[in-house]
């Protein structure tokens, strides 16, 4: 079904249990674009949100066997990886947080992938330091020691109840037999013929003949298939170790790259706590470092939580001014402050509280943009990629996770004989100070390579409790983006009473201190908006964000999942 939303009319209404009543009706200008039913759904026992019609599938499947949220979860994490070979895979990593009905708050498992030990601050630079133009986004020498698999296993150990080998036979299956290419797949393809086609490795699988497979094309990866099934059998020795091990060893010998035996060996997942904060009576949990993600989120719902912005709506001019400013703030410290914990310190506590948020907040002009160099981080005593799913049930346990290659194929390297395309996650680290990545962040000292280093991040999964109760949880690919999109949903649903499918529907804008402009996705902001945003001196550029949001809340009536219009991915529930 295709429906073409402009403005619209959005009645606030109690459909939930947090739903503002008294609110006016509110011009929300949202995506338009095509509708399906798929990207919407209700249950009663539980919710899967994914980016994809197969990995939903899987999920659904784990529930009708008897399992749990996180045996749905892990069935996803291995069918996406099939599903979505450009956006995410078992050569990547990511994050993941759960929250049980028997713990009082969510934890968080970071997978994230690793800086090879050989690894060094100044690999992707020339004798003269200046930067080698793609050194660290195509090719062995963007690889880091993957994480997926161990970090997706160990959450599976401590919560699953149903067997490995079930669990990931739907991803077996899909690759076995394969499906065919879809619009978001086919233009990806495209984008990455070049690097892809330069591989033969990576050639045998994603082409047909002299070119890449076209949209309605069959794509099957029976390498990949075979490669899942020694996981199934062993665990996640059946990745890091036996033939799967020496084939990644042996592909980046082959190339004259970094990833050893030694790195296979020594991948270790972090258990973390989450960073904690509050909006109003709301308690967010969201990852920690290495993802900058929770930190800025909190940071800037901080920054806005006593402005009372439901009193002007989502897309007044005043809101898009304030979150915009607190969106610069956050970037600005980002760069100076962010990196892997394990090796340097990130002040959490002093960017999450409400004393620095209120400091930043009353340096924020009435109506007048902040230009790029009259923002500086504070100071202490101290591409479409990526995927994201959350799974919910009615008992209260909820999963959120964010999973990645990095850029569209990774590196654009498949390990001969295996079908695993490898991530180019290294791009994710500073290469010199000052720096910008594929996503256009700039790069801080605390973020430079070091050997079994982890890269920094923006995945966002996050969770909303009210009064130790699951409310809302949500994530999103898409680089730097992600944490303002997660931002951005959450003020909606929160602070302007917005249901989920129009939180998440809603035009949505991002600014990231450099470039210093507001980016606002499609249809764009209405035209007397836009222009009282130029007046005070922002520079608009309307451009999709590439977020394809992926959330659940709990509602008076059951769950409600929403799997973003923007993407093709499928929201179910019973």
């Amino acid at each position: 079904m295709k429906k073409v939303l402009t403005l619209l009319l959005v009645a606030i209404v109690g459909s939930c249990s947090h739903v503002k009543t008294n609110n006016e009706l509110r011009l929300v200008p949202l995506y338009r674009g095509e509708i399906k039913k798929e990207h919407e759904g209700t249950g009663k026992d539980w919710m899967i949100s994914t980016q994809g019609r197969y990995s939903t599938t899987a999920g659904k499947k784990m529930f009708e066997m008897g399992g749990n949220a996180v045996d749905a979860a892990t069935a996803i994490s291995f069918t996406i990886s099939v599903e979505r070979p450009q956006s995410t895979g078992i050569g990547g990593g990511g994050f993941m947080l759960v929250k049980s009905p028997e713990s009082k708050y969510p934890i968080a498992f970071d997978f994230r992938e690793k800086a090879p030990y050989l690894a060094h601050s100044k690999m992707y630079l020339d004798k003269e330091g200046k930067v080698i133009p793609n050194k660290s986004l195509d090719g062995i020498f963007a690889v880091g020691t993957p994480g997926l698999v161990a970090g997706v296993i160990r959450a599976h150990q401590r919560y699953g109840k149903l067997p490995l080998s079930k669990v990931v036979q739907p991803a077996i299956e899909l690759a076995e037999k394969g499906f065919k290419v879809y619009p978001e797949l086919a233009i990806a393809l495209e984008a990455k013929k070049d690097v892809l086609g330069s591989f033969p490795s990576s050639k045998k699988i994603f082409f047909k003949g002299d070119d890449v497979l076209k949209e309605g094309d069959l794509l099957v990866q029976k390498d990949l298939g075979k490669t899942l099934r020694a996981i199934a059998k062993n665990g996640s020795k059946g990745f890091y170790q036996g033939w799967v091990g020496k084939a990644i060893v042996s592909e980046s010998k082959k190339y004259g790259g970094m990833i050893t035996q030694k790195d296979l060996n020594r991948y270790e997942v972090k258990i973390r706590k989450p960073v904690q904060g509050s909006y109003k009576e709301y308690d967010i949990f969201s990852m920690s470092p290495p993802s900058s993600g929770g930190v800025h989120v909190i940071q800037i719902l901080n920054t806005v939580e006593n402005d009372n912005l439901g009193q002007y709506g989502p897309h007044h001019p005043k809101t898009i001014h304030l979150v915009s400013a607190a969106m610069q703030q956050a970037f600005a410290d980002r760069a100076r402050y962010l990196g892997d914990m394990d090796f340097v310190a990130v002040p959490i506590k002093e960017l999450t509280s409400k004393s620095y948020a209120a400091a930043v907040r009353s340096q924020i002009p009435p109506a007048k943009a902040k230009k790029i160099k009259e923002v500086s981080h504070g100071i202490f005593s101290e591409h479409d990629e990526t995927t994201h799913f959350t799974v919910a049930d009615a008992a209260g346990n909820v999963v959120v996770s964010t999973q990645t290659i990095n850029g569209w194929f990774g590196s654009g390297l498949v390990a001969e004989g295996t079908g695993i395309v490898l991530n180019n996650e290294m791009d994710d680290f500073a290469t010199k100070v000052g720096a910008s990545n594929l996503f256009g962040a700039v790069g801080g000292r605390n973020n430079l390579v070091e050997a079994g280093k982890r890269p920094l991040s923006s995945m966002s999964p996050t969770i909303v409790l009210e009064e130790g109760r699951p409310v809302l949880a949500l994530g999103t690919p898409s680089g730097t983006r992600i944490l303002t999109c997660v931002a951005s949903v959450m003020l909606n649903y929160l602070e302007h009473g917005l249901d989920l499918w129009h939180s998440v529907a809603a035009v949505r804008y991002h600014h990231q201190w450099s470039p210093d402009e507001i980016r606002v996705d499609s249809p764009g902001f209405d035209g007397s908006v836009k222009s009282r945003l130029e007046d005070m001196g922002y520079q608009v550029n309307e451009k999709d964000l590439g977020c394809k949001v992926q959330a659940v809340s709990y509602e008076r009536n059951g769950l409600h999942g929403v799997s973003d219009p923007r993407g093709q991915g499928m929201s179910y529930g019973e």
